[in-house]
């Protein structure tokens, strides 16, 4: 299976000590990209909760005007207050969805968590309707579990 064969390269990018978080962050996100075919935008959101906001981390991808999400707003804002994994198969058929581009078709957000709290989350868009598995979750819980460690 692909998820399986990308954990060692994720631990690798988590361990090298010779690069910053925000570096490590970014490489993640990359190799996410590069080694996912629908994985077509990669990125980090980090919370504010004094401010209850979500701010834009490193990203792979097509540049977005969305470097702020309020909580509750958007998927991720969703995720904010849920604390839970979102899946959305078809975002033409969310009413709370932040448009990015007309060409992503769907998208899936994890939470990040250190110590309990959520910390922030990885939000992957893809040009395909319907292509997140449970198999994409559990990848991106290991995935998440790992970018923990760096806080």
């Amino acid at each position: 299976m692909k998820f399986e064969r990308l954990h060692p390269k994720i631990i690798a990018i988590r361990s090298n000590n010779t690069k910053s978080r925000e570096e490590k962050l970014l490489a993640i996100c990359q190799i996410l990209q590069d080694s996912i075919d629908y994985y077509n935008w990669v990125g980090l959101y980090f919370a504010n909760h004094e401010k209850q906001t979500l701010h834009l981390g490193p990203y792979v991808g097509e540049p977005t005007d969305h470097t702020i999400i309020p909580f509750g707003k958007g998927i991720c804002g969703q995720v904010a207050v849920s604390n839970q994994n979102f899946v959305v198969p078809d975002v033409a058929a969310q009413d709370n969805y932040i448009a990015c581009s007309f060409t992503v078709k769907s998208e899936i957000v994890v939470p990040i968590f250190v110590n309990g709290i959520n910390i922030g989350q990885i939000d992957i868009d893809s040009h395909v309707l319907n292509p997140f598995t449970e198999n994409d979750e559990r990848f991106l819980e290991f995935v998440t579990k790992q970018i923990s460690t760096l806080f």
